[in-house]
């Protein structure tokens, strides 16, 4: 092409049709007069209003309807344009704006932009609004409207930026706030993030309305665009997204403990602590919002692949014309009629007709069922009483090791105040020892990672936590519980206050020879180096001494 500057001339044009098409629509109707709005200026900044109040309406996902407007405009006019309307003018206004500016009376809105690559005109369509069915809480039908692609890039063209990069930026500016501690502009731009994930989540559930309506009307340009916005989302989402929420998180923590343990926070330090409460909480949501883009894309191309095929099979399907193939055909021969179920029969998925095959009637007959399926007609005297009671034993048997095994830890470590895992193998090795530590291979293991997982462990807070909930007891191992039980239970343990547990970084491997799986057979465990440290009260210590 000689003028490279002329490229994606019709994407250009289809935002500037965005704008055209609306002057079109509003321009030179007497309607305006009627409101006493007679500026072309006082015109649109009421449709540009109108068109707010429906983006915010679709991203909280909520209805929109002809009665909503209408209240909008109401009090918007009260306070602000100050027309001499009463609440009927403003709906039959809001009426007037949906549907004969945005909607176009129901026609179709096209505008052309000239491809300068295939030197034509390309006719592009264009829609504001949509529309679907809602119910209120008096099951009655009520009409809704929310915004299409088009209507988001008009609004987002008047003041975001370019698409792909409108994320990214975002983002960026919610680190730097983030980092200078400006939680509440911080929490701004977080909930900016949110709102265009949650357009994108929305434009892929419109995209599939489209193709399930009609495939050929979905472009493949259409649709390879949004899977890259999709692939860009949610690439750049995750990690990062999990990585400010645990910075986050900690700062939340600190300004908790402090206002706990330390000083009561000042006002300044409180409204910092909402503020990040806030951010937490959108946070959480963007990362929901990420994987239901996640499981949309995956179900876009899913169903856009379904639709396809489903056309080209109808392809397929071979074609008569009844007047040539069939009226025509009787006229000159009537008797063909004896044979017109020939033709006819498809029409009705009628099966075909069935032949008697010999050859298979001589042919060794095998059962296509196994013969495994006939064990549940064995299993008629199941007794359920029993099996649940055996399950229960057995899971207070399982239960049972979980407490052995930790207590026989806790009393190795709370004789040298903190104990590494090498250490404690030197001691156990080769000894009866070894197997209380280690009733089997699982147990061991879900106890350790439990404690490295908890890092710090406070007994007197999960006594309180106890005696403030009312929880059931657990059918499961918890770490928590399982400690509160041995410390309250046993006297040698009355005096701890906290338990520690951290991976040590000295490249050590710990290795268990001999020990046991669920199943009896005999493994070798190596595992990384861990410190386990016990805090204990020195007035308890020196009276138990004593």
């Amino acid at each position: 092409m000689q003028y490279d500057f002329l490229k994606h001339f019709p994407r250009r044009m289809k935002n500037v049709g965005l704008y055209a098409v609306l002057v079109q629509n509003s321009l030179q109707k007497a309607t305006w007069k009627k409101y006493d709005f007679q500026k072309m200026d006082e015109q649109f900044n009421l449709i540009f209003t109108v068109l707010l109040y429906i983006m915010e309406q679709s991203l909280k996902e909520e209805p929109c309807t002809i009665d909503d407007i209408g209240a909008f405009l109401d009090t918007v006019n009260a306070q602000y344009f100050r027309k001499k309307m009463t609440y009927e003018d403003c709906r039959n206004l809001g009426d007037f704006i949906v549907n004969v500016i945005l909607s176009n009376e129901g026609k179709g809105m096209n505008f052309d932009g000239f491809h300068f690559e295939q030197n034509v005109y390309q006719t592009m369509t264009i829609s504001y609004i949509a529309n679907r069915v809602v119910y209120s809480d008096q099951d009655v039908k009520r009409t809704s409207y929310y915004l299409t692609d088009d209507g988001y890039n008009l609004l987002l063209s008047t003041l975001e930026i370019e698409n792909n990069m409108k994320l990214t930026i975002h983002e960026m500016i919610f680190q730097m706030h983030l980092e200078k501690q400006s939680y509440d502009k911080a929490a701004d731009e977080i909930k900016n993030v949110f709102h265009l994930l949650r357009i994108q989540l929305q434009k892929i559930e419109e995209a599939m309305r489209k193709i399930r309506r009609n495939a050929l009307n979905y472009s493949v340009q259409d649709y390879q665009e949004i899977l890259n916005e999709n692939l860009e989302t949610i690439s750049e989402t995750k990690e990062k997204f999990k990585n400010y929420r645990e910075l986050v998180k900690s700062r939340v923590q600190e300004l908790e403990e402090a206002n706990i343990n330390l000083r009561k926070l000042t006002d300044k330090e409180q409204e910092k602590l909402c503020h990040l409460k806030v951010i937490e909480q959108y946070l959480s949501r963007a990362m929901e919002e990420h994987q239901k883009i996640l499981n949309s894309h995956f179900d876009l191309k899913f169903l856009y692949t379904k639709e396809l095929e489903a056309l080209s099979q109808m392809s397929l399907i071979q074609r008569f014309p009844l007047r040539s193939s069939l009226y025509d055909k009787i006229l000159e021969r009537p008797d063909a009629l004896e044979r017109l179920e020939y033709f006819l029969r498809p029409l009705f998925y009628q099966e075909a007709e069935k032949s008697y095959n010999l050859k298979k009637a001589f042919q060794l007959q095998r059962p296509l069922q196994k013969v495994q399926e006939a064990e549940p007609e064995e299993r008629l005297d199941f007794d359920s009483g029993a099996w649940e009671q055996e399950q229960q034993q057995m899971r207070r048997e399982k239960l049972s090791q979980y407490q052995k095994s930790l207590s026989f830890l806790l009393e190795q470590v709370a004789e040298a105040g903190e104990l590494s895992l090498m250490e404690l193998s030197e001691r156990v090795k080769g000894t009866d020892r070894q197997q209380e530590l280690i009733p089997n291979v699982e147990i061991f293991k879900e106890i350790m990672v439990e404690l490295i997982r908890n890092k710090e462990i406070d007994i007197a807070v999960l006594g309180k936590e106890k005696s403030e909930y009312i929880q059931e007891p657990s059918k499961d191992f918890q770490l928590n519980v399982t400690l509160l039980q041995i410390v309250e239970e046993s006297p040698r343990f009355q005096g701890i206050l906290g338990i520690e547990a951290f991976r040590l970084q000295d490249g050590k491997a710990v290795e268990f020879t001999d020990v046991h799986d669920e199943f009896g057979n005999q493994k070798t465990i190596r595992c990384s180096n861990v410190l386990i440290r016990v805090r204990e009260d020195d007035k308890a210590q020196k009276f138990t001494d004593f």
